[in-house]
């Protein structure tokens, strides 16, 4: 039998790695349409309103003596009428596409730097990343956390170094005040995406089940971690590249050293991988707890589709995360807060190991979906 039992650390990266990854290539971009101050002031209210959607979600699962999938819990607090079973297959159906257009990009994405390093075929480059990406997750949850950890240091590494490089070369002034609503907008939509990983949260549960005090800790913990490296490629990168570019990677590279670029392409790589583990392994159990077949049948559902998405050349790198970013933004804003709500009330367990309390109230309730109709609207703006 499978040792399911995740380390915190393990648990935490899994949280971490699913938001981090195309994300963090576009951040650095939007932020640089803005000064410091608004800068910070966004990232901070992007943490702290995406920590309470997630806290809300780890409280609602944790409420349930059997750890369930978002989609089942849904099923279980909002689609119990006799309509039910409909709206549970149309929300799977959407969950499931949106999956597909992230793990598609994922593809899209990492095949692309694979081609600037080494130029081959389109095809060839993603089924190559696709071997990685998806191989390890044929092995289940602990290989998950493991593989999670193993990324999620590799990235800590790798941000060190380009930290001591950036250190290298002079510093670029940067405003303090400087203002763009749209720019400003687009960038907290980014940030809310980035730092997304409430569908990991279930995976979090089950692993360390064996000590539910730490499910709250796992996801608080992995939330941070992808802030501060977010943070971190962010700032270094404003500072030190004479032109932002929307790769954030291609700037950062050419301001500190050739070497950088490289490396640069070994992180966005990693990134990526990282991304596509959590959010692969994440789909290949809603679709095993919807249909009930095998593991291993449910995770050649999961993931096949999407490199066939990716060949098919439909859309690019950025119009995949457009897709996928506004459907994901429009789910959580209208089915997370009520599911919440009515699992207070109808939840097995009254008194679970975490509860928010007073942060519970329904004024935050009602501050989390304004934040997320906030994120459809900054999502959906074009910045030239």
């Amino acid at each position: 039998m499978e040792n399911k039992n995740l380390s915190l650390f393990e648990a935490s990266s899994i949280i971490a790695g699913l938001g981090i990854g195309g994300g963090i290539m576009a951040v650095p971009y939007l932020a640089s349409l803005n000064g410091l101050i608004p800068i910070l002031l966004i990232f901070l209210c992007a943490f702290g309103l995406s920590l309470l959607l997630h806290l809300m979600i780890t409280e609602m699962i944790m409420r349930e003596k059997r750890t369930l999938q978002l989609v089942e819990t849904f099923s279980l607090y909002l689609f119990n009428n006799k309509l039910g079973i409909y709206f549970t297959w149309i929300f799977f159906i959407l969950v499931v596409l949106n999956f597909y257009a992230l793990l598609a990009a994922f593809l899209v994405g990492a095949g692309q730097i694979i081609i600037n390093l080494s130029p081959m075929p389109s095809w060839c480059a993603e089924l190559i990343v696709y071997v990685f990406a998806a191989g390890p997750i044929l092995f289940g949850l602990k290989a998950l956390g493991v593989s999670e950890k193993i990324g999620i240091v590799g990235i800590i590494a790798l941000v060190i170094i380009f930290v001591m490089g950036a250190m290298t070369v002079p510093f670029n002034s940067i405003s303090m005040m400087s203002f763009s609503s749209k720019g400003a907008l687009a960038l907290y939509g980014m940030i809310m995406f980035t730092l997304s990983c409430f569908f990991s949260i279930p995976q979090v549960a089950k692993g360390l089940s064996h000590n539910k005090k730490l499910i709250p800790k796992a996801v608080i913990l992995g939330i941070s971690l992808n802030l501060c490296l977010v943070s971190l490629i962010t700032f270094i990168t404003i500072l030190v590249s004479s032109d932002v570019t929307e790769m954030a990677m291609i700037g950062l590279g050419n301001a500190i050293g050739q070497w950088a670029v490289y490396l640069g392409a070994v992180f966005i790589f990693l990134a990526i991988l990282t991304s596509y583990w959590a959010t692969s392994y994440a789909l290949t159990i809603v679709i095993q707890e919807r249909l009930n077949w095998s593991y291993r049948l449910c995770w050649l559902c999961a993931t096949a589709p999407t490199l066939l998405l990716a060949f098919s050349g439909i859309s690019g790198f950025l119009g995949f995360m457009r897709i996928a970013g506004g459907l994901l933004a429009v789910i959580i804003s209208l089915m997370v807060i009520p599911a919440y709500r009515a699992s207070k009330i109808h939840g097995q367990i009254k008194n679970p190991e975490f509860e928010l309390n007073k942060l519970s109230h329904p004024i935050f309730q009602g501050v989390v979906v304004a934040a997320y109709i906030l994120v459809v609207i900054g999502s959906s703006i074009t910045i030239n």
